[in-house]
């Protein structure tokens, strides 16, 4: 056994000399450096943190060159550095309304209440390959536009201030009596779970999964034709309250990206008919998974809102929240790759014994 231990190690030493072998490929191309990862590569790199629960570009970036590019690969190893990490203090819940934009929508509103920015995006581009991105020739500078203006109010709130959007409650309203928010990176999750829980999971869900549950939501498995109320990009301000001081000092701007959905609501016997929100917060510029985010939160609230139907997989508290996590599921997939010599032996006696007897029973029979 001993021996058998010992050239299992050997084994494991050669196969990481490999990947590092592969990680680096042809030493006859430049090194790709993380810096270049984390500047041309940021969409990834955002996918990365989002996933990981950890904003830092930089081990975002490193985390991605050290996996091959494998995105679960590195959310993974983000998610293992995490741990490491010590606990200061919690942050006060971030102003939105505050952010410094760079990309805001309405698909709801042509003359939004403080203007459509189109920002950086695929939306008007032609799918079609830009062999000139193959060259080594420098791209033509481009001058920046401006940012947009500061505080610019969310286009549902003016469907609030009408009565017609179900409100929010308000944790400022009642800070004292309110129970603190769990916090899913601490605490196991468990059902049934609150909508600050089940929010906390689907952001760091794997984006694929939430897409697909979000399109199986439009296409009749739940009902959930929403329109894209607001969705905006920017810088936020991230403050933490100092009790010693008595005030919030701010230490960091972060880019999220932001999705409010506007859902139709027939009304109960205790509700008027109205419009309903699906509400989705990432880190870093995702469009995709933050639409998709708020599809699948809306959804989620189906019985809490008292819908009929609520039998579709993505309204399934259970299902979707228990299988959305792409470090567990990939954790519980691949560990069938694993020794399982023993547990196979077994399986294997097992059917030559039912044959054995089956065919001792066709014997007798004849």
């Amino acid at each position: 056994m001993y021996v058998a231990v010992k050239g299992g190690e050997r084994a494991i030493e050669h196969a990481h000399d490999w990947l590092a072998q592969a990680r680096r490929g042809d030493l006859g191309v430049p090194d790709l450096g993380v810096a270049q990862i984390r500047e041309q590569l940021a969409l990834a790199v955002d996918r990365v943190m989002a996933e990981g629960s950890l904003h830092d570009p930089d081990l975002a970036a490193l985390a991605l060159k050290q996996a091959r590019g494998d995105v679960i690969e590195a959310v993974f190893l983000i998610r293992a550095f995490r741990t490491t990490l010590p606990r200061f203090g919690s942050s006060v819940p971030v102003d939105t309304g505050d952010m410094q934009i760079i990309r805001r929508i309405s698909a709801t509103y042509k003359d939004a209440p403080g203007g459509q920015v189109l920002g950086p995006t695929f939306d008007y581009t032609h799918r079609l390959l830009d062999f000139d991105l193959a060259g080594d020739a420098a791209p033509a500078p481009v001058a920046e536009a401006d940012a947009g203006p500061r505080r610019v109010p969310h286009i549902l709130s003016h469907l609030g201030e009408e009565g017609l959007m179900q409100p929010e409650p308000d944790p400022a309203a009642d800070a004292e009596g309110a129970p603190d928010v769990p916090d899913l990176t601490r605490a196991p999750l468990e059902f049934p779970a609150s909508r600050p829980l089940r929010l906390q999971a689907l952001t760091r869900a794997d984006e694929g999964f939430l897409l697909s549950l979000a399109y199986s939501t439009q296409r009749g498995y739940g009902r959930n034709h929403a329109f894209v109320g607001e969705l905006r990009i920017g810088h936020v301000r991230v403050a933490a309250h100092l009790p010693e001081l008595g005030f919030d000092i701010e230490f960091a701007d972060i880019m999220v990206t932001e999705c409010e959905t506007v859902n139709q609501f027939q009304g109960s016997k205790t509700q008027p008919a109205q419009f309903t929100r699906g509400y989705g917060l990432v880190f870093g510029q995702s469009e995709r998974k933050a639409i998709s985010m708020a599809l699948v939160d809306r959804a989620l609230r189906a019985r809490e809102l008292g819908e009929d139907s609520a039998d579709a997989p993505a309204q399934d508290e259970e299902f979707v929240l228990s299988h959305c996590d792409n470090i567990q599921s990939s954790g519980f997939l691949e560990h069938i790759k694993l020794p399982h010599y023993v547990d196979f032996q077994a399986e294997l006696e097992l059917i030559r014994k039912l044959r054995r007897d089956a065919g001792t029973a066709r014997e007798a029979a004849q």
